[in-house]
């Protein structure tokens, strides 16, 4: 079976487009994949969700307000991965609203 560019490109990207939702393995695919479009694509709104993850815990320490920073963020973040790991293993460029915004400024 033969596929085009942009077919093939998303195959060769898929694994690291998913793992780009888990924490900090964005960086991963940013080093080893950065001239994949579908990676890139996945690895820079994982970045911007990986930076607002780690300014939520920032933000934890806070009392009381920290307290609803964290069980409200944390859930957006971790629903908010699991649709991105969802739809980078359907091969789909998924736009995430608010994060992909973000992430189209990102310039590596």
């Amino acid at each position: 079976m033969t596929y085009t560019k942009e077919e093939q490109e998303v195959i060769d990207g898929k694994f690291f487009a998913v793992i780009s939702y888990v924490s900090f393995m964005c960086i991963i695919t940013l080093v080893l994949k950065k001239h994949n479009r579908f990676a890139l694509y996945h690895a820079k709104q994982g970045l911007v969700l990986f930076v607002m993850e780690v300014a939520a815990f920032i933000l934890s320490i806070i009392p009381f307000l920290g307290w609803l920073i964290a069980i409200f963020g944390y859930s957006l973040f971790l629903l908010v991965s699991v649709w991105g790991i969802l739809q980078a293993a359907l091969g789909i460029y998924s736009r995430i609203p608010v994060i992909t915004e973000i992430s189209e400024k990102v310039i590596l």
